[in-house]
C-alpha cells in the first residue's frame, strides 16, 4: 500500500511538472512570436531617434539599404513610385544609406538628403547611414542577417538595394536581391498581398 502511494505521488508530480513546462513553453512561444526586428530604435537621416515598431505599427514595410553612387541608384525612382502609389494603403518605404559597398554612399546626411530630393524627388523615409554587415552592423541588420533570429531570410547583405518586406505585424515575409527592381512583378505582388491583409 505504501509503495502504491509513493508511486501515485511520483506520477502526479510528473504530470504537474509537465503541465508547468508546457505552460512555460507556451509562454516562451508567445514571447518569441512578438519578437520582431522592428522592435528597435534607430536614427532618422535628420538625427532624430525613432522607435521603428511604433512608427510603422500596422504598416507593411519595404526596407532597402541605399546608396547614391551605385549602378542600382536609379531604383530610387521606382521606390518613390511605390511610395506614391501605396502609402495611403499602408505601405512604408524605408531607405537605409550604407557606405560598405565600394564606398558608394560617402555623403553626409545633408548631402544624401539633397541628392535624393533633387534627383529622385524622394519623400519616403530615410534613416541614418549605418553598416549592414560585420561587427559594427546596426542591430536591425544584425537581426535580419542572423540565421538564429531570421532563419528564413538570413545571410549577409550582398550589395546596395537589398530589400526586406515586413508584414503589418513587423515580421519579415520576403527578401529580394539588389538587382530585383522595386517594381518587379514579384515585389509588387508580395506588397499587394500583405496590404490586402486586415490591419
Amino acid at each position: 500500500m505504501k509503495s502504491y502511494f509513493v508511486l501515485t505521488m511520483v506520477v502526479l508530480g510528473a504530470l504537474a511538472m509537465n503541465q508547468t513546462t508546457t505552460a512555460k513553453g507556451a509562454k516562451d512561444d508567445a514571447a518569441d512570436a512578438k519578437v520582431t526586428p522592428l522592435n528597435l530604435e534607430m536614427e532618422t537621416l535628420e538625427g532624430k531617434k525613432v522607435n521603428l515598431a511604433e512608427k510603422y505599427k500596422g504598416k507593411v514595410v519595404l526596407l532597402v539599404n541605399v546608396a547614391s553612387k551605385c549602378g542600382l541608384t536609379p531604383q530610387y525612382k521606382q521606390l518613390e513610385a511605390l511610395h506614391e502609389k501605396y502609402t495611403k494603403e499602408g505601405l512604408a518605404i524605408v531607405g537605409v544609406p550604407c557606405n560598405q559597398f565600394a564606398n558608394q554612399e560617402p555623403g553626409t546626411a545633408a548631402e544624401i538628403t539633397e541628392f535624393c530630393e533633387k534627383n529622385y524627388g524622394v519623400e519616403f523615409d530615410l534613416l541614418a547611414k549605418v553598416d549592414v554587415n560585420g561587427d559594427d552592423a546596426a542591430p536591425l541588420y544584425k537581426f535580419l542577417t542572423s540565421k538564429d533570429k531570421n532563419k528564413d531570410f538570413a545571410g549577409k547583405i550582398t550589395w546596395n538595394f537589398e530589400k526586406f518586406l515586413f508584414n503589418r505585424d513587423g515580421q519579415v515575409v520576403a527578401r529580394f536581391t539588389p538587382k530585383t527592381k522595386p517594381d518587379a512583378p514579384e515585389v509588387v505582388e508580395a506588397i499587394e498581398t500583405e496590404l490586402a491583409k486586415s490591419k
